[in-house]
């Protein structure tokens, strides 16, 4: 992707370089940083005064590293990008992909690429990064061996793992070799960390914090082995890994390998043009971020501070940027060094560390808190005037961010109530609104809590989606993201300002609000709930077209707990549900009706195929295969659907609610009893779980499916739930959806047994019945819930609440209670009243359902719809009435 040289786009205008008037910047290096120095300068519209080239060596822009390993839970490269196209063209950016700086010429003010395009420079500007350090042992270039960079990086080792793999080991048990070994396990591979300190994660935790973080990766199946190094990696006859020999003696069989032991800056353009750099690596640079050349700067991991650090975080190396960025357009702007705060969830253990983490300031207090068992450990580091200096969190860090902010100044209570947990002291009322409006909130782009607040009483941000476009908060790392939201609220309601949560005009309670009434009190009418707790305006009222749908499902959801009939069409629920359930079937559009009946997993009977036929030949109907891997029949009209139900029902299917905010299918590929790569029995699990949930009543419609491999046939990673088999059990993805915004599924847990993995997905399932908003699909849920994943994963997995037993039973009462809406139907003389077109006419069927013949099958005569004559011919030809 190359921009033109010259272009216009909106207020932008970039000058013509061929001109030989435009002062041309060219930045080396397209990472994290270089795409935040792009934007520095985009904001200071310098942009539209210079020209700006980009070198980049890697065939894709900028992404997001520090998520990098998310890639291995679904998310896609693309979604990892932090590079938007619209943005490259808007400024005239030249981006030039897979084509690195090769050389510079500092005489005659060019770079080189690998291309061999020369671009004469009067700024430069070095963003190269680090490069990972493999330690020099034998073999560590044998196949089979990898480091953990670059997304290119991660495809390799998942193409070597699923195709010669089954044990993996990590050298390196620092930060992103536990992420690594995380992608390791996620594979399916067991696991082995190779740590040459004596705890995990020496730089950020201290002994406590690492044998707390031991235990619990442990724990999880993992292989960890601190105190030794790697002495040589042993191969076989083909040339490729088969294990490693390590210092203490002993040997461990390994079919991959992959390096973490560090970075170290790329500095190696810079030495060859002649720059200074550090002793032990490193660009030198002022305060402004020039190096020894006025003329260029470096930003980033290659670049050595003032301060004599090399940062590895992203937050110094965008405070870098932004200073680069402020020199270049002649504004005054110093890096003089960082905090090296960082909050983490490696493994699904939160990490964080911040300040004075070790203790090294002089007659500094450690006060310390230690659970074995939760494998919990915080400690704070004060100083004898009272000023906290800094800590480490393991196992729980929800404290992060509002005890950073408070670094350098003496908290509000004493330091010991900081780290006790709830219940074990007393009561902390300590949250955001006590922080100074100069605590910095967000380290990722140095965002004050003033300015947060200044984003709602100045430029009226309402929610913490404003609040981020305004000022960046919560764009980088995300670790301050839960307390951004508690500042919005906090400020929100200082400033006045009510914003109504309310389900809709008729109740000033949200969905999930009224969710728990209906279950504590037992409430089974929409008449009651409307007259005790509506408005008071809407009370005695008739309700509205929002809330009388979304209580219904409510209402079908509980019918076992709460004593309510389960049939929806029953008494007064009947006026409640959309079109499509008022009649347990699709309205298209010419009126007339599709019939889905389920086929659990997507295995049938040929017999049961033969029945689908007969009914679909004797009744007209279009028949297609769905993508849900069942078959479709159209073209109903509404008193042909008891009729054709009974044929159904008697050969044993039953209603496959696709009318219905419910379950709809469970997809399956043919798992390990056909497939030769199959892992575990996927078409038996998929029709375990599809009976067990269908019927189940939601916000919205629930799609899953489960894969025998991690080949993923059956797109389970698009799925509200999905399962995907390993040769150690099953692992379950959350919130995935296809559609107009499609969204990769999050990984809620992995290796599970089938008893854990269906406990899992029940208390999954009615966590979200229970607090997703209406007609809110699991994917938009799960980033909208405060704490994300996280929390979820905290309340199904962990029970943080309490509620999981809960959320069983009430599982357990919809699949002791479920019955099929299309039996219960054509059972009742009373029901059936209802399936006619025209309630004084109950034998007429209506004129306007017509069809025309195409492809062997029918279709909707659409002319017949439109207002005025209706031609004879069109009557006569249709093939159904």
């Amino acid at each position: 992707m190359t921009a033109a040289t010259t272009a216009t786009t909106g207020t932008a205008t970039v000058p013509d370089a061929s001109a030989g008037n435009a002062h041309t910047i060219v930045l080396v290096g397209h990472g994290m940083v270089g795409q935040h120095f792009l934007e520095a300068l985009a904001e200071r519209g310098t942009t539209a005064t210079h020209r700006v080239v980009v070198l980049c060596e890697e065939p894709r822009p900028a992404y997001d590293r520090v998520r990098l390993t998310s890639y291995f839970s679904g998310r896609t490269p693309d979604e990892l990008s932090l590079t938007d196209a619209e943005f490259i063209k808007e400024h005239g950016i030249e981006l030039h992909l897979g084509d690195p700086a090769e050389s510079i010429d500092r005489a005659a003010r060019t770079v080189t690429a690998r291309s061999g395009l020369t671009v004469r420079y009067d700024t430069l500007v070095l963003a190269t990064g680090s490069y990972p350090f493999v330690p020099p042992v034998p073999g560590k270039d044998a196949e089979g061996c990898f480091v953990y960079r670059t997304i290119e990086d991660l495809l390799a080792i998942e193409e070597y793992a699923k195709a010669r793999a089954t044990t993996g080991a990590v050298v390196g048990g620092g930060l992103l070799g536990l992420e690594a070994a995380g992608a390791l396990k996620g594979l399916g591979l067991a696991t082995h960390i190779v740590e040459f300190a004596p705890r995990l994660m020496p730089v950020q935790v201290d002994d406590g914090g690492g044998a707390a973080l031991l235990r619990t990766i442990e724990d999880m199946g993992l292989s960890v082995h601190t105190g030794t190094g790697t002495q040589e990696i042993v191969t076989g006859d083909d040339g490729a890994v088969t294990g490693m020999r390590l210092s203490d003696g002993s040997e461990l069989p390994t079919d991959l390998v992959v390096f973490s032991a560090g970075v170290r800056p790329r500095d190696q353009l810079a030495r060859a043009m002649g720059l200074t750099v550090g002793e032990r690596g490193g660009i030198t640079v002022d305060e402004q971020c020039r190096t020894s050349d006025p003329a260029v700067f470096a930003i980033g991991e290659c670049a050595l501070a003032s301060d004599g650090r090399v940062y590895g975080l992203v937050a110094p190396g965008y405070e870098m940027a932004a200073t680069a960025a402020a020199t270049i357009a002649a504004d005054e702007a110093s890096f003089t060094g960082a905090d090296l705060s960082t909050k983490l969830k490696l493994l699904g253990v939160d990490v964080a560390s911040f300040g004075d983490a070790h203790g090294a300031a002089a007659d500094c207090l450690d006060v310390v808190y230690s659970d074995s068992r939760s494998g919990i450990y915080k400690k704070l580091v004060i100083g004898r005037d009272g000023r906290l200096l800094g800590g480490i969190l393991v196992g729980d860090a929800d404290a992060y961010g509002t005890l950073r902010a408070f670094t350098g100044s003496v908290p509000p209570i004493a330091p010991e109530q900081l780290v006790l947990p709830a219940g074990a002291g007393a009561p902390v009322a300590l949250g955001p609104s006590a922080l100074p409006d100069s605590a910095v909130i967000c380290s990722c782009h140095n965002v004050t809590k003033g300015t947060i607040r200044g984003a709602v009483t100045e430029h009226s941000c309402t929610n913490v989606p404003e609040v981020k476009k305004c000022t960046k908060a919560g764009t980088g790392c995300g670790s301050c993201v839960k307390v951004l939201g508690q500042l919005v609220n906090e400020e929100l309601a200082a400033s006045g300002v009510e914003v109504d949560h309310g389900l809709c005009g008729c109740f000033a309670q949200t969905r999930e609000e009224l969710y728990e009434i209906v279950l504590a009190l037992r409430i089974t009418s929409y008449r009651t709930l409307l007259d005790r707790y509506g408005r008071e305006d809407a009370r005695g009222g008739d309700g509205c077209e929002v809330c009388k749908p979304a209580v219904g499902s409510v209402i079908a959801s509980l019918a076992p707990t709460i004593g309510a009939d389960g049939y929806v069409l029953a008494g007064e629920q009947a006026a409640l549900q959309d079109t499509n359930d008022h009649f347990l079937a699709n309205l298209q559009k010419n009126g007339s009706y599709s019939i889905v009946p389920r086929i659990p997993g997507g295995e049938i009977t040929p017999e049961k195929l033969i029945v689908i036929g007969e009914v679909a030949r004797d009744f007209g109907l279009y028949t297609k295969i769905t993508g849900g891997q069942r078959i479709d029949m159209f073209g109903a009209r509404v008193e042909q659907l008891p009729l054709i139900w009974a044929r159904l029902v008697d050969a044993g299917f039953e209603s496959g609610h696709a009318y219905g905010k419910s379950l709809r299918t469970v997809k399956s590929c043919v798992g390990q009893t056909w497939c030769r790569y199959g892992v575990q029995d996927s078409v038996r699990m998929a029709i375990d779980l599809e009976l067990r949930y269908r019927g189940l009543r939601s916000p919205h419609k629930l799609k899953s499916a489960v894969s025998g491999c991690a080949r993923e046939c059956a797109e389970a990673q698009s799925k509200d739930f999905g399962v995907i088999a390993t040769s150690n059990g099953w692992n379950l993805y959350v919130g995935g959806n296809g559609g107009a915004t499609p969204r990769h599924a999050d990984l809620l847990a992995q290796d599970l047994s089938d008893a854990e993995l269906v406990r899992l997905i029940d208390r999954f399932l009615m966590f979200y019945i229970r607090t997703a908003d209406r007609l809110e699909r699991t994917s938009t849920w799960l980033e909208r819930i405060p704490g994300g994943l996280d929390h979820v994963r905290e309340v199904v997995v962990e029970d943080s609440l309490g509620i999981c037993e809960e959320l069983e039973s009430l599982m357990s009462a919809h699949v002791a209670n479920y019955r099929d809406e299309w039996a219960e139907t054509i059972n009742d003389p009373e029901r059936l009243g209802r399936f006619v077109s025209f309630v004084n006419a109950p034998d007429t069927p209506d004129p306007v359902v017509g069809f025309v013949p195409e492809r062997d099958q029918i279709k909707p005569d659409l002319p017949l719809l439109t207002i005025g004559h209706r031609p004879l011919q069109a009557l006569e030809g249709s093939a159904q009435r």
